[in-house]
């Protein structure tokens, strides 16, 4: 996903939060204004602080009911921007991050996002599941091989992964190679 305005946002963005300091500071003064950022920066750290313990337990009911916790993820990754936005010293973060607290917002954003998502993990041992119903397991077949399971009777003398002759002078004893 490429986000060419990326770059014309990261030089504006500064140069925008300063109008705004400026502007709200002639509407209700230095203190107040200051005030507001500190409480800013507080509740951010609040909801950073809040959001490990409460996406630990959503993951765990996501696995508990054998669902994908894909939609929780990104409810979670999206509470965390919130957090770090409200952190962010300026009134332009802070009303994104207020945004991306309401419910409404996050289920819009997921909404618009959703079937872009695909979570692959080993969450849940034994169960099987994905982000889209509708579409194939994102769990790839996996073959577990105990010792006894394969082994190899004799050293393959035709493999590619064979030393040759012209490579073997490098593991000689008082050799010059690049590994001596």
């Amino acid at each position: 996903m490429r986000f060419p305005l990326l770059p014309l946002f990261v030089i504006l963005m500064p140069i925008f939060e300063i109008a705004g300091f400026i502007i709200v500071g002639k509407a209700i003064g230095l203190w107040a204004t200051l005030a507001l950022v500190i409480f800013g920066a507080f509740a951010g750290l609040m909801i950073l602080r809040g959001i490990g313990l409460g996406m630990f337990r959503k993951l765990s009911a996501s696995q508990q009911s054998g669902t994908a916790p894909a939609e929780d993820i990104v409810q979670g990754v999206m509470l965390g921007l919130a957090g770090v936005l409200l952190f962010l010293p300026g009134f332009i973060t802070d009303i994104i991050g207020l945004l991306l607290l309401l419910p409404f917002v996050r289920k819009f954003i997921w909404s618009r996002f959703s079937n872009r998502i695909v979570v692959a993990s080993n969450f849940s041992q034994g169960r099987r599941w994905n982000a889209n119903p509708n579409g194939p397991s994102s769990r790839p077949n996996v073959v577990d091989l105990d010792d006894t399971d394969f082994h190899r009777d004799q050293p393959n003398d035709n493999s590619p992964w064979r030393k040759g002759p012209d490579i073997d002078h490098l593991d000689g004893p008082g050799n010059n190679g690049p590994r001596g």
